[in-house]
């Protein structure tokens, strides 16, 4: 006789509520997070950039995205992070490994990918496509299916986002 478990998840006392399934939506997020994280850290020490962060890496990429410059505020909407002085730092230590350089626009302070970030981006990329991609095609994921998951991704981010703000003013 098979016992059904329940949903997996790390925390039992929190998949107790009226919808268990976010619980275990919430833990699937929690290791693929942990997860991604390792991976971005470590793909860019194998393309020959070992000790930056993940923030950091996610920071590079976003700079470089379009090949233009950008500013903090961007950077920080994009990425969903809050704390400016994250992405602020992490731009700093960029800049001292030459991967992206400051500049002006107007009265605003502008940040942009140097050719070696670029072609730190480039590498990442193709190790990416060696390694994670290839990988990833193989298990048979439909790409519209990858596709309905990054929505409903982008649409949980804005539910815990509205939560967040309202326990702020709880």
């Amino acid at each position: 006789m098979t016992q059904d478990l329940g949903p997996v998840v790390s925390s039992a006392h929190l998949a107790s509520g009226a919808f268990p399934e976010i619980s275990e939506f919430e833990f699937g997020l929690t290791l693929a997070n942990n997860a991604f994280q390792r991976w971005v850290v470590r793909a860019m020490a194998t393309a020959g950039y070992p000790g930056l962060t993940a923030l950091e890496v996610l920071v590079l990429h976003s700079v470089h995205h379009r090949n233009r410059p950008k500013r903090l505020a961007d950077l920080c909407l994009v990425l969903n992070i809050e704390d400016t002085h994250l992405v602020n730092y992490a731009i700093k230590k960029l800049a001292k490994a030459g991967l992206v350089e400051e500049g002006r626009s107007g009265k605003e302070k502008t940040v942009s990918a140097t050719a070696e970030g670029a072609a730190a981006c480039t590498r990442y990329a193709e190790i990416r496509e060696s390694l994670l991609l290839r990988a990833i095609g193989e298990l048979g994921f439909e790409p519209e299916q990858v596709s309905r998951l990054s929505t409903l991704l982008r649409l949980m981010s804005g539910q815990y986002d509205q939560a967040a703000r309202a326990a702020t003013t709880y």
